[in-house]
């Protein structure tokens, strides 16, 4: 159908147009400033709606966002949407799906591993370029999938990026007592969570999401059923990461005591009531601010995570009941995330070998 003038001067696109279920159904829209505008309007959501794959990557996007929102959980809808809109659609948005090629997808891929920070100098991460790059692999196969695109031109641009850092940033013992005991870390909430981060490998959203009757001071364990978010302004608490993520950990003697110290001095505090009630923000100020203040080298929250494993592979630890510890789904997740930690292992095999060929 034509689009119209209103009398303020404005245009206005209505027409029909064929849904999923193949019932024909009118639509409209208002305010466009001139009659092009209008008619690209239609002629674009004609395209979306017959899974023509002329439709530019941007009507994609919100056809790929409109069906992941019942299926996936608001704080991971977030992120990628996040990814979406300020590293990926940028690029992409104007091109029809069908003028992509895997050459376009290289252009973007140099843009990306070309990157630096104005402000730090600092380049993307090896994982985060490899995240960024999944991101757009997955909104070509639901394309391919969904939309009739032939084939995914990420396949033939190569992958970027790397699965898991090359080295990580962890704290030993030595480091974490001499952070713990810094005298500027004076906030209970800071200090108790630090300590059971380090102690368990929690998650921060894990940690976040604990409230008193997840702590059991007799047995000496420790809940995981949920986690904690921050989101526009809102307090979201969801599942956890995976259904192995659901977890009963056993905590030290001296954490427990740390916690019981902790809990005697929360006033009226009840069983579901949140036991660290901020956001990760604290934690992420004062990690930075601690470390700088005693000239250690600062490390992400996430780290004290690292720390953790690391301490427990060094210890000799099973890596079956590290994975389980920690809510990995597989216990290759743990070895792949590892391996490159575990101590002299070579060393370690070989010695066992020679030990047991010399015997009689």
């Amino acid at each position: 159908m034509p689009v119209y003038k209103e009398e303020n001067g404005t245009w206005r696109a209505r027409f029909y147009y064929i849904d999923h279920t193949g019932k024909r159904r009118e639509t409209q829209k208002r305010g466009f400033k001139k009659k092009s505008e209008a008619q690209e309007y239609e002629r674009e959501f004609l395209r979306k709606a017959q899974y023509n794959i002329d439709m530019t990557f941007e009507s994609l996007v919100v056809l790929y966002f409109e069906d992941l929102s019942t299926r996936l959980k608001e704080n991971t809808l977030e992120t990628k949407k996040y990814l979406m809109e300020l590293k990926i659609a940028p690029f992409f948005n104007k091109l029809k799906l069908s003028e992509i090629t895997p050459n376009t997808i290289r252009a973007w891929q140099r843009k990306i591993l070309q990157y630096t920070n104005e402000k730090t100098g600092k380049k993307y991460s090896q994982t985060y370029i490899k995240t960024m790059n999944n991101q757009l692999v997955a909104i070509f196969n639901y394309a391919v999938r969904f939309y009739n695109l032939k084939e995914n031109p990420c396949h033939k641009a190569g992958s970027i990026g790397k699965k898991n850092a090359d080295e990580m940033n962890i704290w030993s013992i030595e480091e974490f007592k001499k952070f713990i005991s810094s005298e500027k870390l004076i906030n209970p909430i800071a200090k108790t969570g630090f300590q059971t981060l380090f102690w368990t490998g929690l998650r921060i959203g894990e940690l976040l999401a604990l409230t008193r009757e997840d702590i059991d001071l007799e047995k000496k364990t420790l809940r995981v059923n949920k986690s904690y978010q921050r989101l526009k302004g809102r307090d979201i608490i969801t599942t956890p990461k995976t259904p192995r993520s659901n977890r009963i950990i056993e905590i030290s003697d001296n954490l427990a005591n740390v916690l019981e110290n902790y809990f005697e001095k929360l006033y009226d505090l009840k069983k579901k009531d949140r036991i660290f009630p901020c956001t990760k923000y604290l934690f992420e100020h004062e990690i930075k601010r601690i470390a700088k203040a005693e000239n250690m080298e600062s490390i992400r929250l996430h780290d004290l995570r690292h720390s953790h494993a690391s301490l427990l592979i060094h210890l000799g630890v099973n890596p079956v009941l590290i994975s389980k510890r920690l809510g990995h789904e597989k216990v290759e997740t743990t070895l792949n995330t590892y391996s490159h930690i575990y101590p002299n292992a070579n060393i370690s095999m070989m010695n066992l070998l020679n030990d047991i060929s010399a015997k009689k």
